[in-house]
């Protein structure tokens, strides 16, 4: 069934999340801070073009938003402007946006003031899942606006599931990023090791790939770790801003993360290297210049 959709934050993932849900059938109005892109997503896909995040969401029965942090969010929900004045009873809004728990509390209570429901849907597949369709998405909420909103987000997504109220989508983000750091820096360390020792990282990798060391990360981006190529997935800035996240969390619930901790500093050596927009698998840089750096 066709369904009012506003969609908030037109950037690498959101882009192609609104095209999906606008191949889906759906009537879909947007919005974006440079209206340059949402321009662009117009000539791409059709639908109409607001002028502020409320007038996006006006008489949308879903709102979707994908934009960077937790003052992004604010911005386009809360501040003069911001979706949440012309969010009606009954609406769903879904925040896919990776930002704090805290917010995603926040939003909620916001929203059932206005006899409207909150999603935190934070995703993962990066901008790869999001062209194809194939994103994880890790929900937070009440059910009855989980089961409402499900339809449209399976038209970008091959696995959603409710984690709990508000706030657990993030919580379940979080995880995902802590578990990824400690998988990067290793596989980096493995390949770094391979070099050092003399041996064909690419055939040592067609082993090891067949037994208990494979990941995705091994299968998708060893390749172009090897060849030096640092532009193939999510950005160190946004890795490092997700980590940040987990580790204020942490001091919050008591959890230890000293892995998580420590690639967090080795993320801010590969900032100092020039590489903020690089994506995460270059840890591997970061080992192979403290070796020139050694030799030198």
């Amino acid at each position: 069934m066709s369904e009012k959709v506003a969609f908030i934050g037109l950037g690498v993932m959101g882009h192609p999340m609104a095209g999906h849900l606008a191949r889906a059938g759906h009537e879909l109005t947007v919005y974006n801070r440079t209206r340059s892109r949402a321009e662009q997503w117009l000539d791409d896909y059709g639908g109409a073009l607001a002028d502020t995040p409320a007038e996006a969401a006006a008489n949308a029965r879903f709102v979707f938003c994908c934009v960077g942090n937790d003052d992004d969010v604010r911005q386009v929900t809360l501040e003069e402007g911001g979706a949440f004045v012309a969010l009606e009873s009954g609406a769903v809004f879904i925040d896919h946006t990776t930002d704090s728990a805290e917010l995603a509390r926040e939003l909620d209570a916001a929203a059932r003031k206005r006899g409207a429901s909150f999603l935190d849907a934070p995703v993962s597949g990066g901008q790869a899942g999001a062209e194809q369709g194939s994103l994880t998405v890790m929900v937070g909420g009440e059910e009855a606006a989980y089961q409402s909103a499900c339809p449209l987000i399976d038209a970008y997504a091959r696995l959603t599931k409710r984690l709990g109220p508000a706030g657990s989508g993030q919580l379940a983000k979080m995880v995902n990023q802590i578990c990824i750091a400690g998988i990067v820096e290793g596989l980096a360390e493995g390949l770094h090791f391979a070099r050092a020792a003399g041996l064909d990282p690419e055939a040592v990798v067609e082993v090891i790939c067949k037994g208990a060391a494979q990941s995705w990360q091994m299968d998708n981006r060893s390749p172009t770790m090897l060849a030096g190529k640092y532009d193939f997935g999510f950005a160190v800035e946004w890795m490092r801003k997700d980590l940040a996240l987990a580790l204020d969390e942490a001091g919050r619930n008591g959890a230890e993360l000293p892995v998580a901790q420590i690639v967090d500093g080795f993320y801010a050596d590969v900032e100092a290297l020039g590489g903020r927009r690089w994506d995460t698998s270059s840890l591997l840089a970061r080992l192979e210049a403290r070796k020139l750096k050694s030799q030198g």
